[in-house]
């Protein structure tokens, strides 16, 4: 059994996944659970277990470099102007799911009304 998390494995491509961009470092997934109707995932390559083990790091750069594709995503989508958000978890006490550094760029919706086309 593996203990690779699903983006190593999507990284690795031994899962799939609607890529939207990649690089050396990073990479864009859509979100297959989306909360919605714009949900991307980005994710550092490198197996940081959380936002807070990166800024730990020496690879603070790897955070602008997600941060800065993920805006340029949102502009590219058309929700710069009316908003988006952007949500990482940072461990089990605030639902981070998956142990793998990825960060949430949500918009398309007025995000506090949940929408009953999207899923839950």
């Amino acid at each position: 059994m593996s203990d690779k998390s699903i983006f190593s494995k999507i990284i690795d491509r031994e899962a799939p996944a609607n890529i939207i961009f990649e690089n050396e470092r990073i990479i864009v997934i859509e979100d297959i659970k989306k909360d919605a109707p714009i949900h991307y995932l980005g994710i550092t390559k490198h197996p940081f277990k959380s936002m807070h083990e990166l800024l730990m790091s020496d690879s603070k750069d790897l955070l602008w470099e997600l941060m800065n594709k993920l805006a340029e995503i949102a502009a590219n989508e058309g929700i710069a102007e009316t908003g988006y958000r952007f949500v990482t978890n940072i461990g089990p006490n605030a639902h981070q799911v998956v142990p793998h550094l990825h960060v949430h760029l949500l918009g398309g919706a007025c995000l506090h009304m949940k929408d009953p086309n999207i899923n839950a």
